[in-house]
């Protein structure tokens, strides 16, 4: 008697936009990919200083992280690369959070209104960008722990987040203790390593990227042109990560742009 092969179950796919958030048309096919959930992330944090436990951009990252796992998208895979927004509006007493993607809301809550202003109050908000202030290099830098956590440090990352830091810090030397030091010992270390599973990732490295620089600035395009030649260069195919971070500075870059308009 022949035996069945076991198949992977019909009803099994990416999970879409549609199957976590209240969405219709286009935007409702398409699967949730690691660099959209990024771009929220920032967003957000940008906006709120944090993730928030059930907003939509958690929500995003858990789908997006299942569906990586899944095999539906990889890291470089983005299904959203515009109008990301986090918006607010103050009212008496509370704030209202609004998040939305190619102008379909995918999430509002309501939240009190803060006494004082939040770790990113240096970030600047008016109401003629919606309260959302740009995002900044080290969030930026953050996001990657994300979009390419479980990439193992490489010289061209060691590369592309000292430029970053340079850029964030406006220093010229490697601040001890900092993200770029302890990219640049990882890097170091990973050349060394005979086992993939001994090498330091950029989730190791990126995690807390804001704290570690000390001084932070909104990303812009010509920061993102300096993080991603860095990268470059230092790449023995002289290419970047798809999601890595020169990518994640860029669509920082680009979010900011969007901000301004």
């Amino acid at each position: 008697m022949s035996q069945q092969q076991p198949r992977k179950p019909e009803e099994e796919e990416a999970i879409k936009y549609g199957d976590v958030f209240d969405v219709q048309g286009k935007l409702a096919e398409k699967p949730v990919a690691p660099k959209d959930a990024a771009m929220m992330q920032m967003a957000g944090n940008a906006l709120l200083g944090e993730t928030k436990k059930g907003c939509a951009a958690a929500a995003m990252v858990s789908a997006a992280m299942k569906n990586e796992k899944a095999g539906f998208v990889g890291h470089e895979d983005v299904n959203v690369d515009s109008g990301v927004t986090v918006e607010e509006t103050q009212l008496a007493g509370k704030r209202i959070i609004t998040e939305s993607i190619e102008n379909e809301v995918i999430g509002q809550y309501s939240q009190a209104a803060p006494l004082t202003s939040g770790p990113y109050s240096s970030c600047e908000q008016s109401e003629e960008d919606g309260g959302g202030g740009p995002i900044t290099i080290g969030e930026a830098l953050e996001a990657t722990a994300l979009t390419a956590g479980n990439k193992p440090v490489e010289w061209s990352d060691a590369a592309a987040i000292q430029a970053a830091e340079v850029r964030a810090t406006g220093r010229t030397s490697i601040m001890p203790g900092g993200v770029a030091a302890a990219a640049q010992s990882a890097a170091t270390l990973n050349a060394r390593a005979s086992r993939e599973e001994e090498k330091t990732k950029l989730c190791d490295v990126l995690s807390n990227a804001t704290e570690r620089l000390g001084s932070d600035k909104a990303a812009t395009r010509r920061d993102a042109e300096g993080v991603a030649v860095a990268e470059l260069r230092n790449d023995p195919t002289l290419t970047t990560h798809p999601a890595g971070v020169s990518a994640s500075v860029a669509a920082a870059a680009r979010l900011n742009d969007q901000i301004s308009k």
